[in-house]
């Protein structure tokens, strides 16, 4: 078919051509969007929605649902226009007649959370494959845990040529065609049409033989017949390899003189080509208004999936594995786990282990991973160095889903947003590690899943100039910064292994992202008190003062503690009482009242010390506070002669207190 063609009394093209005119009509009414994509694909989302996808409006978190994800997020009005047509209680058609609106759940970019039915947000291209990766990776190992009979489903996306152009495309296709993961089926909108014009202007790949490669099954269809599509997703879903569907199409079909072009991408058709368009698809009706057969025809295609998620909650009363499923998909932790992590903190501050926090944070970890059941642990290849996997884990392959542990690869960005699709699958708790300077590599991932409000622990270890000889391209100075700058995200960035354990409870309890810093080099352990509070819950806190009456206070992070504690001693030695303080979280510590804050920070003047930039300190050390850590890149060599060739030592904290208070 092409852009000219009439559906005629087609029930499934009339069934298409609502999504059309709903989505080229609220693009024209918001005087911004995407209308061309809605347009090319919808012939596509119609058989897939029709005849295949399993989800109940009237359930949209059934568990054993179908995930749809719309990796070309800014075609976001086909997305509305389903779920509207299909009869999502929250999408009634007045949130469609606000698309890109505020206040209203039509935004302009799929959000997560916005609307029942979002699996994840998208926007960014390719984040949305990626993250169904992770969502196809979850069904396989809780359908190990749990049988077929309460996890069997599928993980649709929709991706653009945009979405297979970017980066974070080749390692997801790579890692979910190695681990063989049958049942993600992407319908790749081809139509080759980017902002710019056609897509030969920047690309030549053969992406049919580029997913071939990463041992994908493939096929190709023409994405405006009906009948060509529905064979096309029978044949992918019996493939035992992800399959790929190429569906050849025409963007802004219908639309008489701008269909196939560049110009139905990112802008309305405006109100001509409007009109031209109901005409050459011989619709008749006004903006926004559905014809009521069209309408029921969508209600009706979601009786299959009522039907279905009726059956699963009966199978699962029935089920002897009932207590333990809902315990993994509200992720509540076993009642043991609270009494092991609290007799392995009373452990640590008898003992004081000196332990770099990665390996603090390994330590914990074998308390955590045979305490909860439920957590995944995982690499970027570096799961020596990052400590990540502990004894009695299991790595995850393509034959075997029974483990807990992903190889996640040299695929940093690939592995941020897997553990995304993870924590929205539900059922799992996903952590990963890599080196902080290598969260460059996964920031949009990151970011993210703070927007999301996703539970991802991110252990990212050599956290500072200490990792040492591998130099200034392995050295994150810049690192700390960046991260705190992102909204709802907990960085934490421990100084011995009391408060390591204290920032993974914290990190497996918190609805938001954390990014655990943790050091190569080894620590000093300074927390023995009796007291069973979490001190790190609280950002920060006075870890020692000599007096009440308090001359100067000491700021510190990780393993600039050490630093800090030295320096008190050598100026109460020389009559000045210096209180420190450990600040191994900022976000939490700005959640306090002033009154904690003021207590913790005190009137004094203040001496801030961490090895990285100084953008952000200013808050808390004031105007005329001073700043210890780095303003440059750093260097290749040990990490001690690093730390006095930056002058980040407790001589230079000694000789700014003397000049500060003298």
């Amino acid at each position: 078919m092409n852009g000219q063609v009439r559906a005629g009394d087609n029930p499934s093209f009339l069934m298409a051509n609502a999504i059309r005119f709903l989505a080229m009509d609220a693009v024209q009414e918001a005087n911004s969007g995407h209308p061309g994509m809605p347009m090319g694909m919808a012939d596509v989302a119609t058989v897939l929605f029709k005849d295949f996808i399993n989800i109940n409006p009237e359930k949209p978190d059934w568990p054993d649902r179908d995930r749809f994800v719309l990796s070309a997020g800014h075609g976001s009005m086909l997305l509305y226009a389903l779920h509207y047509l299909l009869g999502y209680k929250d999408m009634p058609i007045e949130n469609i007649k606000n698309f890109r609106q505020l206040n209203f759940n039509t935004a302009g970019h799929p959000e997560f959370g916005h609307a029942k039915g979002i699996e994840t947000t998208t926007g960014p291209l390719g984040q949305g494959l990626a993250t169904a990766v992770g969502m196809a990776l979850s069904e396989k190992l809780m359908a190990k845990k749990f049988g077929s009979d309460l996890v069997n489903h599928y993980t649709y996306v929709i991706a653009g040529d945009g979405c297979l152009q970017e980066g974070i495309s080749h390692e997801a296709i790579e890692f979910s065609g190695h681990l063989k993961l049958s049942k993600l089926i992407v319908l790749w909108d081809d139509n080759q049409i980017s902002i710019d014009g056609s897509t030969n202007l920047s690309n030549s790949a053969n992406q049919i033989l580029r997913f071939k490669a990463a041992g994908w099954h493939t096929q190709s269809t023409d994405g405006h017949n009906h009948l060509e599509i529905e064979a096309a997703i029978k044949n992918a879903q019996k493939s035992r390899k992800p399959s790929l569907i190429s569906c050849k199409t025409k963007i802004g079909f219908g639309a008489p003189n701008l269909a196939g072009t560049s110009k139905t991408h990112g802008a309305p058709l405006g109100v001509e080509e409007i009109i031209a368009t109901r005409k050459a698809l011989g619709w008749t009706e006004k903006p926004f208004e559905i014809p009521k057969q069209i309408l029921t025809d969508w209600r009706k295609t979601t009786e299959r999936a009522k039907n279905l998620s009726n059956n699963w909650e009966k199978k699962l009363e029935q089920s002897s594995k009932k207590n333990k499923f809902e315990s993994f998909v509200e992720g509540i932790f076993p009642k043991s786990y609270e009494k092991k992590i609290h007799t392995f903190i009373r452990q640590m501050k008898t003992e004081m282990p000196k332990l770099a926090t990665r390996q603090a944070s390994q330590k914990t970890l074998e308390v955590i991973n045979k305490s909860i059941p439920f957590t995944l642990g995982g690499s970027a290849d570096l799961t020596g160095s990052n400590l990540t996997k502990t004894s009695g884990m299991k790595s995850i392959t393509s034959t075997n889903f029974s483990g807990n542990y992903i190889h996640y690869g040299i695929r940093e960005h690939a592995m941020g947003s897997i553990m995304n699709g993870v924590a929205l699958h539900k059922g799992l708790i996903p952590y990963g590690g890599t080196f902080l300077v290598f969260s460059d590599y996964m920031r949009a991932s990151i970011r993210l899943s703070a927007l999301m409000s996703l539970r991802v622990i991110y252990v990212l270890t050599h956290d500072s100039i200490g990792l040492g000889e591998d130099g200034p391209t392995h050295q994150p100075v810049e690192h700390l910064a960046i991260l705190r700058s992102t909204p709802n995200l907990n960085l934490i960035r421990p100084a011995d292994i009391v408060e390591t354990a204290e920032a993974w409870d914290i990190a497996l309890k918190t609805n938001a992202p954390t990014v655990l810093a943790l050091s190569r080099q080894g620590l000093k352990a300074f927390r023995s008190e009796k007291s069973t509070e979490n001190k790190v819950s609280k950002g920060g806190y006075i870890l020692h003062e000599n007096s009440t009456k308090r001359d100067l206070t000491i700021i510190a992070t990780g393993s600039e503690i050490e630093i800090a504690m030295e320096a008190s001693s050598s100026l109460y030695n020389d009559g000045i009482n210096a209180a420190v303080v450990s600040l191994p979280c900022w976000e939490l510590f700005d959640k306090q009242d002033d009154d904690y804050k003021s207590k913790v920070l005190g009137v004094c003047p203040r001496i801030a010390i961490e090895a990285g930039t100084e953008m952000g300190w200013s808050k808390y050390i004031g105007e005329k506070g001073i700043f210890i850590g780095m303003n440059s890149f750093g260097a290749s060599g040990p990490a001690p002669e690093l730390y006095k060739h930056f002058g980040i030592t407790s001589e230079a904290v000694v000789n700014a207190a003397k000049k500060q208070l003298l």
